[in-house]
């Protein structure tokens, strides 16, 4: 009597995570559009008046801890940000732009 062994789908490439993800995100520019209290010291005002989330001389958000990639706002972060989901089609996009850090 043979026992038949189930045939497993193996992902060809991880699920994508906070965990594993580069945060390419956070080069993104970030509209603030509602108040969630972020915190002055992070806030930049663009060439048209608007507020944004203020970049570093490297383009990577200045709410961003440079050693662990991971928001140090997470809980008052921008709306933009709470909407631009992991996984997402967007997200799956900038992804595809960093190739250099995606193999």
């Amino acid at each position: 009597m043979s026992q038949s062994i189930p045939h497993i789908q193996v992902p060809s490439e991880p699920a994508v995570s906070c965990s594993n993800c580069a945060a390419c995100c956070c080069q993104l520019e970030v509209m603030l559009i509602t108040d969630t209290g972020v915190p002055p010291r992070y806030i930049a005002t663009d060439d048209w008046g608007g507020e944004v989330m203020l970049r570093l001389d490297d383009g990577w958000c200045a709410a961003l801890d440079r050693d662990s990639m991971r928001c140090t706002i997470y809980e008052v972060r921008p709306l933009i940000c709470r909407e631009f989901e992991t996984a997402s089609p967007e997200c799956l996009d900038e992804r595809k732009g960093m190739t250099e850090i995606y193999r």
